[in-house]
């Protein structure tokens, strides 16, 4: 493993892993580096001065005005295949400078800026809302050397927010940057816990944005609901592509779900399929479950054939196999039940209810025994008195 480390360092957003950390020559082939600034803001500099720099290092870089303080998280060759990828020409469009690593001023600057943050975005949501604009401000960032701010904000439709400039020039004294964002970036900007309990994957480790569509929910049977397939951001949530994939290329062996199976007694449409078991049920009715029938993607398409042919079995189940066993929870990962500690404790106290009982049985059985008394001989008691 490289001592560099092919990822980042910090909790940047959106960050590449860099696959190509591993070849030395490949870092001194460009000059360009790329620099993250607060969460999804990225920005490509020229390291013009030579400076030896690596993933992690501080730098304080030409901005407009002034300057500002980012994160190096991208060196070498990979810098070229993002910038060509984001459509960033340099000879078309200027790239602006690497000044140096940053000092203990350039810190202290920064951090007195990021200190401002939370109180401007709350005043100019007000602002916004007394002057009755269609938009929500979502977040404030200012630049390094606090002469900038850029609000981040979110509308339907376009605002004329041409005086609402003017407001916070007056307010906050610096130069006022709008910058319209959708709702998925806003959800990656301000983070939160989705419903699955952990962060929020626009905000921890995805590296772009994909657009989602609900056939990925068809393909893997999921309810079409509105409310369940919402994320934070009011969109379709971005998981749904995770394995969609997966479930196209499951679906590869199983038949259309629009072809129609007909026996002797009746004509049966598709209702649900289970990829992972390979079973398809189907109903005699198209609108709801009815006389659902499970036989094997195999056996479905076997009576497709017979279709086909102009033949019609008796029933879609093969007579003669056995019946197919659903189960409907299967340890595969070795989890564990959630009521095993109320199992086991339940066991345990019968079994020391049974020893309890047990014990108490025995000292009943000991107490219910006849004492035994023990006599004395008196014939022996005479005999001694008689000698």
């Amino acid at each position: 493993m490289n001592k560099k480390g092919c990822h980042k360092t910090g909790n940047k957003k959106l960050s590449v892993y860099d696959w190509m950390c591993d070849l030395p020559e490949t870092e001194s082939e460009t000059d360009f580096v790329e620099v993250q600034f607060k969460n999804t803001r990225k920005g490509y500099f020229l390291n013009s001065n030579k400076i030896p720099l690596e993933k992690g290092d501080v730098v304080a870089v030409e901005a407009s005005p002034g300057h500002d303080v980012g994160e190096v998280t991208l060196n070498g060759r990979l810098v070229l295949v993002q910038m060509k990828r984001n459509n960033i020409d340099p000879e078309k469009i200027e790239i602006r400078r690497v000044y140096r690593k940053a000092k203990d001023s350039d810190m202290e600057k920064f951090h007195e800026a990021k200190k401002r943050e939370q109180a401007t975005m709350i005043k100019s949501r007000q602002i916004a809302e007394n002057m009755k604009l269609d938009m929500k401000i979502g977040d404030v960032e200012y630049q390094g050397d606090g002469g900038k701010a850029i609000f981040y904000y979110i509308a339907n439709g376009r605002v004329d927010f041409r005086q609402l400039i003017k407001v916070f020039a007056e307010t906050f004294h610096v130069r006022i940057e709008m910058k319209q964002i959708g709702a998925r970036q806003e959800a990656g900007r301000i983070g939160g816990i989705g419903a699955c309990g952990r962060e929020l994957c626009c905000s921890q480790w995805m590296k772009n944005f994909s657009s989602v569509s609900t056939s990925a929910a068809r393909y893997q049977d999921i309810s079409l609901n509105p409310q369940k397939l919402a994320g934070q951001c009011a969109k379709l949530k971005c998981c749904m592509n995770f394995e969609v994939d997966a479930y196209v290329d499951a679906l590869k062996d199983f038949p259309s779900r629009e072809i129609q199976l007909e026996t002797l007694d009746s004509v049966f449409y598709h209702f649900k399929t289970d990829v992972f078991k390979g079973l398809i049920s189907y109903s005699t009715s198209p609108d709801f479950g009815a006389n659902v029938a499970t036989i094997t993607a195999q056996r479905a398409k076997e009576i497709i054939a017979m279709n086909k042919n102009g033949k019609k079995p008796v029933s879609l189940a093969i007579q003669t196999d056995a019946k197919v066993n659903l189960v409907d929870y299967e340890n595969v990962v070795g989890q564990d039940s959630l009521t095993r500690f109320d199992r086991d404790k339940k066991r345990g106290n019968a079994r020391n209810r049974n020893k309890r009982n047990q014990k108490n049985n025995d000292g009943n059985q000991k107490n219910r025994q006849p004492k035994v008394l023990i006599k004395p001989n008196n014939n022996n008691n005479n005999a001694k008195s008689e000698n």
